[in-house]
Order: structure tokens, then sequence, then C-alpha cells
């Protein structure tokens, strides 16, 4: 076995429901749609590149602290290139403004962190983030994740990915866009260690069904309870 699969929700399942929660979803039921395994490789991003508004504070973390922790591709991934020692790495791909990375990565100072996050604002709030904690053992970068883990990352490599509410593009016309499609779960499986961690999380009930289809039968992965792949979501 590579690793284990959990997916969580806030609202999808009762299982994954720890209180009652104010539904996004339309009013009529949902039309479940599966993707399709046999598409062809996609070159359609899964973002849109949207930068908004940059402090000034945040501009000059991009400016000043970027090259001292984004992610070097011109070299190998790995933790003795990051982080100057081996330790386990985690992967957390769109991590937004960085909470949750931040406070991941002050808990686990032995582990290695890396961030992905397209959004710029976010990126510079996340590297004030990474200098106001004094934090050694978090990279970030804003490549494509896709791109990013299949030319860059090692195989086997990763002790824990995360993938948290990605966009779910929930017009049919647009979910030829979603991130959490076959091949992506496949590329991610690949790039596992042996008894390492894939969790991922959507609010969107149709999308949550999409990827159980996705991940079913990917060699190397199994779901964490059993033949459930819904677990309560944690509270870290």
């Amino acid at each position: 076995m590579r690793g284990i699969l959990s997916l969580f929700g806030i609202k999808a399942l009762s299982i994954c429901v720890p209180a009652p929660v104010k539904s996004r979803a339309p009013s009529t039921p949902a039309r479940i749609l599966k993707p399709d395994s046999n598409a062809p490789h996609r070159a359609i991003k899964s973002f849109v590149r949207r930068e908004g508004r940059i402090t000034t504070a945040q501009q000059r973390a991009l400016n000043e602290l970027e090259p001292r922790f984004g992610v070097d591709t011109t070299r190998p991934l790995s933790a003795l290139e990051l982080f100057g020692r081996e330790m386990p790495l985690e992967l957390e791909i769109g991590c937004g403004n960085g909470e949750a990375l931040l406070q991941m990565a002050a808990m686990r100072p032995e582990h290695g962190f890396i961030g992905i996050e397209v959004y710029r604002p976010g990126l510079g709030k996340l590297l004030l983030g990474i200098e106001t904690g004094q934090l050694e053992n978090v990279r970030v970068s804003s490549m494509d994740a896709v791109e990013l883990v299949k030319t860059h990352v090692q195989p086997g490599s990763l002790r824990r990915i995360m993938v948290f509410f990605p966009d779910p593009w929930p017009k049919k016309r647009h979910q030829k866009r979603r991130l959490l499609n076959r091949e992506f779960i496949t590329l991610l499986a690949h790039r596992l260690e042996p008894g390492g961690e894939l969790h991922m999380a959507t609010d969107w009930e149709d999308y949550a069904h999409w990827i159980v289809d996705a991940s079913q039968g990917v060699s190397g992965l199994e779901p964490v309870q059993g033949g459930n792949f819904f677990v309560p979501r944690p509270e870290h």
C-alpha cells in the first residue's frame, strides 16, 4: 500500500457534518456528474489568476522574502535541498493565506512544509506569517500545482499531501477545470511515500462524489476507514 486517502467536508454527508451548516448548494437536487476517466490530457488550468489588491506589506514580503522561502525549481525538490537536512515533507496545494499551513508548521517543526498558492496577495500574507512566526520549515511556490508536482516532486517523496476546498467549478461547462480528476489524483498517489496520506476536502456534495469516483481504483490508494472515503473533519 502506497498511501491512504481521506475525504472530508462540512456539508456533503451526515458523517462529515459536526453541526448544522448553511448549505451553499442549489435548492434543487444536485446532479452527480462523474469524471471521464477516458478524457484526453487537459492543458486547461484549474484556476484563474485574480491578483486583487496587494498591500505594501505583502509586496515587501514578495520582494524580500519570496527569494528566501520560495521553492527553487532549478534544483531537486527534496528536504535536503529545501531545508538542509532530511525530514518528512508535507505539501498543501492551494494554501490561501496560509493560516492552516503556518499552524501545522509551528506544531510540527520536525517536518518540512511546502505551500502552493497562485494568488499573489495570499502568498504575500503567507510569507509575512513565516517571518512573524520565525518558521524555518516552510517553503512556498506560486507555480501551477499540476506542473510542480509533475516535473519537480520526486515519486515517493511526500509524507502527506493536502488539497483543502479547491474551486468546485460547479457549472457543468466548467467542470473540466476541476483540479481533482483521476489523472491528478493518480499523480499525487505516486508522489506519496509508503504509508503516506492524501487528504482532500470539499464542501460541495457533487464535487465530493466526483472525487470519490476519480479516486476509486487508483493504484496504491485505499480509504483510511476501510471502504468509506469520507471521514469526520479533523481539528487540524
